[in-house]
């Protein structure tokens, strides 16, 4: 069947129904023509055996006679009847007769046989002691051919009742067989007509079908080399869109390590610029004043006395303490900035660890001016690239950055959870919140630059908030990035930017 199968694939719908509904359809054919012939053939039989029965019976009935009264048949109506089946004309029609008590008993015979002996009775005799004609096409051979007397192997074998006593009383049953030629071209002209009306009928309904199944084969063929035509350049088009994303996914990565490199360059910068420079001028601004405090009080040399003055020196020590506060205030500053461009090593760090180590220095630097509760579930088997790790520590410490700066005072709730989708972070606080629609209207960088490092990892990004009712962040990350998300679109759902 699986070899038929094979072979049967290669082609197309209407080829594997010519091949597989013609057997079907022949056999169908074959067996109504056959079946039409059986019934035309019971048909004929039965009518020829009861035309035939009326005959005997009204031929033989009156002979009968006395068969009530006797239970045998006399001389007289014996040789009366062997006359009969050698003179009648409705005998010659009949090649062998038997006359049968109901009990089984042989009455007469025409070839003189089983006269007197009493045989086992039959369907066709015990139909016909009920009062109804039996006829069928017998075959017989052997020794059950010679005892029913069956001429020859094949007959048209009738049973019909002859009444006697008044024509109401079944005295007798009649047996006779006549030849089947005239059932068998009867029979088989039927037989023919119905075989061509069938395999008409068929052929007909066969053309028919194959018509419809060879439209709708065509029709399939010319959708399937469609589906291949498209499912090719589908094809094409997913294997650039491959190569599309493999080069954003580079160039994400690159941005992300180009970012980072600046940073780290700009917080060494800071560190060895500005910052030694503005400790260099703390360090001069304390010695001017270390000088002016001395000539205050008279102690000053004379370059430092003749230049200003005892009373001028003493006038520019509340300045001096001024420029001096600012300086230390700008260095700490810039050394907070620096610390914060400055990158830790995320690399050996789980996704936990890495939000534990942002707010642990949140909380360092703003001396628990905002409390930060961090609830975490991490799968510990599910890996993170460090680009990942990057991006969720950059926007923790924005988050809470933004948290100081605009909610200082309140509490924040930051949770990290990771699942089969990815990552997800949320950041909430209890602070004033903002209009949207304002901070839209300012284009402040904050939340800009977040969302941009949310998208080129194939994120989502999302904040909501309002006057009065705090403020809401969140992010939801691939556990490996897909830049500009899985279909290639901007998925950010951004409502302001702060």
């Amino acid at each position: 069947m699986s070899r038929l199968w094979s072979r049967l694939l290669p082609l197309s719908l209407s080829q594997q129904f010519l091949l597989v509904s013609f057997p079907v359809l022949l056999a169908s054919t074959l067996v109504i023509g056959w079946w039409v012939g059986k019934q035309v053939e019971e048909s004929v039989v039965h009518r020829i055996g009861g035309d035939t029965a009326l005959y005997v019976d009204g031929f033989i009935a009156p002979h009968l006679d006395g068969l009530h009264r006797t239970g045998q048949i006399g001389d007289a109506d014996r040789r009366a009847l062997e006359s009969l089946v050698v003179d009648a004309d409705w005998a010659k029609r009949i090649v062998s007769l038997r006359i049968w008590r109901p009990d089984g008993v042989v009455l007469f015979s025409s070839d003189g046989e089983g006269v007197g002996q009493k045989l086992e009775i039959d369907e066709g005799l015990e139909i016909a002691a009920a009062g109804s004609v039996y006829s069928e096409i017998s075959v017989r051979r052997g020794r059950r051919q010679t005892d029913h007397g069956q001429p020859l192997e094949r007959m048209i074998e009738t049973y019909t009742p002859i009444h006697t006593a008044g024509r109401g009383h079944i005295g007798a049953i009649a047996e006779f067989y006549q030849m089947p030629d005239e059932i068998d071209r009867e029979a088989g002209s039927a037989q023919r007509r119905g075989w061509l009306i069938v395999a008409g009928t068929m052929l007909a309904t066969y053309l028919l079908l194959f018509l419809l199944v060879r439209r709708g084969s065509q029709t399939i063929v010319n959708q399937r080399n469609e589906l291949r035509e498209r499912l090719m350049q589908l094809t094409a088009m997913h294997a650039q869109n491959d190569a599309l994303n493999a080069r954003v996914r580079r160039a994400a990565e690159d941005a992300i390590s180009t970012h980072e490199a600046l940073l780290q360059r700009v917080s060494a910068d800071v560190h060895d610029g500005p910052s030694q420079d503005l400790g260099f001028a703390l360090m001069q601004i304390k010695n001017l004043r270390d000088a002016q405090t001395d000539a205050a009080v008279g102690g000053a040399d004379a370059d430092v006395a003749g230049a200003f003055g005892p009373s001028v020196g003493a006038a520019l020590l509340p300045d001096l303490d001024r420029i001096s506060d600012a300086v230390q205030a700008a260095m700490r500053d810039l050394r907070a900035i620096s610390a914060d461009l400055e990158l830790p090593e995320l690399e050996p760090l789980a996704l936990d660890a890495v939000a534990a180590r942002v707010v642990r220095d949140f909380e360092a630097k703003t001396r628990g001016a905002v409390i930060v509760t961090l609830e975490t579930a991490v799968d510990p088997d599910q890996p993170a690239p460090l680009r990942i790790k990057t991006t969720l520590y950059r926007l923790l410490q924005e988050s809470l950055a933004n948290v100081f700066r605009h909610a200082r005072g309140s509490r924040c709730l930051v949770e990290l959870r990771t699942d089969a989708g990815g990552i997800r972070l949320a950041v909430d606080d209890d602070g004033p919140g903002f209009d949207p629609a304002q901070a839209r209207a300012h284009r402040r960088l904050g939340l800009s630059g977040m969302r941009q490092r949310v998208e080129s990892q194939g994120g989502t990004f999302g904040v909501s908030s309002a006057p009065g009712q705090g403020t809401r962040i969140r992010v939801d990350l691939p556990s490996t990035a897909r830049p500009g998300g899985e279909d290639g679109r901007n998925m950010t759902r951004t409502n302001d930017e702060r």
